[in-house]
């Protein structure tokens, strides 16, 4: 059961990371209380998550093939944080 509310609590944050333009993962994490192994799980789904919205946003934008992956590798990137 408390395995359930925190994966859906997860989800929720990182579901709210996916909407947060400006804040990457790690942004949002530093400004939580978490503990080590709710860092760990979130960042896990955050990064899911924003794998999943880059993989749309090349998409909506209409890149190319050719150049698809980079654009989705830094898109994640960007969205996870490399701070």
């Amino acid at each position: 059961m408390r395995s359930l509310a925190l994966a859906l609590m997860f989800t929720a944050l990182a579901l709210s990371a996916a909407t947060a333009a400006d804040e990457s993962c790690k942004d949002q994490v530093r400004e939580s209380k978490f503990t080590a192994e709710m860092i760990k799980n979130f960042m896990v789904n955050c990064k899911a998550l924003m794998e999943f919205a880059c993989e749309e946003r090349a998409i909506d934008q209409k890149v190319s093939d050719d150049a698809k992956d980079s654009f989705i590798k830094q898109c994640i990137k960007d969205a996870v944080g490399s701070k």
